[in-house]
């Protein structure tokens, strides 16, 4: 089948690139230039373990097309993905669905030819009304369908290839058998194919999303009780995860949630519910005590480091939101760092993924090109995201000083392995071994 995705981002770009390597002609396309030349020239604008591998497979086999041309990619297509952002305005909880807007009235305009629209990116429920509208002047060569997707930033090759379920949403029963031969690869091999309402498949994301933040938000909250008990948060975990009707994926403890979907869905719910005056109290309380944490994992190193950090070398292991991604957004280490900084600590940081512009500007902070150099001189070690070099370091070894302390967000280390080496640690909602 012949494709266009409109938005090279994470999710136009991962999903354009396996529909490419499952056989269809795919056209990414992006207004921005600089962005489409360096894909032309194999240079991917995201982190993402295996991608840059595919999009070289099927760039060579003629099946992947990036280009800036619009009407190009609509005129050689059958189905239109619409990928843009739509993130959370900064005056309020509302989702700014501007670009999505903007692309189906640029879809409007340039063809006059049949065509499946699809909404790849995230909206509030309505949305697809709202672009049915756009087209009502010529409905009957258009559908509209929300197709949301569930790819994990680091996973999301094999999410792809693998997913628990693939949601259609449409008001026409056609547009089912359709979407469904677009998929027959990937349902073949055993993916769940779902077919409901368009503002039920709307819905299906932001409450899939909210639900998964209210599982990490309700452990961390655990944990900080298990802290205060002098309990171990990883045996309730275990306990309550072993009840088939919780399970026991998304129950670690750890920093708040971040990164693109969680954030930003959990408030695009939340306002979706004002805007129909349901009182969606649970994902308010989700967004506040997640919002709260970085302040209470920044008071405890606060405290470790005896109430003053001024002159202190603190050395954070990861800043992206989690590991084999590079996304930034909504990472706890965006608001712990400056605060550091501005204590006048003395930061350094290592990250897999590479320096960060969001902290270039900081005076006291250092990008360190491996852990030894990074942890070299600390006196507080961060272990903040769980990439996979940074869970057999030996501390001893790489930090200099005499007397140090690991703050392990993660809870990848044994605090008795740390006893028997000397080291002091702290750890997330486990009991601390004195």
């Amino acid at each position: 089948m012949k494709l266009c995705m409109i938005g090279t981002g994470y999710v136009g770009l991962v999903s354009g690139t396996c529909f490419a390597d499952i056989g269809n002609q795919v056209y990414c396309v992006d207004k921005n230039i600089d962005k489409i030349n360096k894909l032309n020239s194999g240079i991917s604008p995201i982190y993402e373990p295996g991608l840059n591998e595919l999009i070289h497979k099927n760039f060579k086999a003629k099946r992947l097309f990036f280009t800036n041309d619009l009407k190009k990619a609509i005129t050689m297509s059958d189905i239109i993905f619409i990928c843009v952002g739509t993130p959370t305005k900064k005056s309020s909880l509302k989702v700014d669905l501007s670009f999505v807007y903007k692309c189906a009235k640029e879809v409007f305009l340039l063809t006059k030819k049949k065509k499946i629209i699809v909404t790849k990116s995230t909206v509030p429920v309505g949305t697809g009304d709202e672009i049915d509208k756009i087209f009502k002047k010529r409905k009957k060569l258009f559908s509209v369908i929300s197709n949301p997707e569930f790819l994990r930033e680091g996973d999301a090759i094999r999410d792809f290839r693998y997913p628990d379920r693939i949601i259609i949403g449409s008001d026409n029963k056609n547009d089912f058998k359709i979407m469904e031969k677009l998929y027959a690869p990937l349902i073949n091999k055993g993916a769940k194919f779902f077919t409901t309402s368009r503002k039920s498949a709307e819905l299906i994301k932001y409450a899939s999303n909210a639900f998964l933040a209210t599982k990490i938000t309700f452990i961390n909250e655990l944990a900080n009780l298990s802290e205060k008990l002098g309990i171990n948060v990883e045996d309730v975990s275990l306990g309550i995860g072993s009840d088939s009707r919780i399970g026991g994926r998304f129950l670690r403890a750890g920093p708040a949630y971040g990164g693109s979907c969680f954030p930003k869905d959990t408030k695009g719910l939340v306002s979706t519910g004002d805007k129909y005056k349901i009182n969606l109290s649970i994902v308010k309380s989700v967004i506040k005590s997640n919002q709260e944490r970085v302040g209470l994992l920044t008071k405890r190193v606060y405290k470790i480091l005896g109430n003053n950090l001024k002159g202190k070398r603190i050395s954070l292991l990861g800043v992206t939101f989690k590991p084999n991604t590079d996304d930034m957004r909504d990472s706890t280490s965006l608001k712990m760092i400056p605060f550091f900084c501005k204590q006048g600590a003395i930061v350094s940081y290592y990250d897999p993924s590479g320096e960060k512009k969001e902290f270039q500007h900081l005076k006291n902070c250092q990008f360190k090109n491996n852990v030894k150099d990074n942890c070299l001189n600390a006196d507080l070690v961060i272990l903040l995201t769980e990439w996979d070099e940074f869970k057999l370091i030996d501390f001893k070894r790489i930090v200099k000083k005499k007397v140090f302390k690991v703050y392990d967000l993660r809870n990848l280390y044994k605090a008795s392995e740390m006893k028997r080496n000397k080291i002091k640690y702290y750890s997330i909602g486990r009991p601390e071994i004195k």
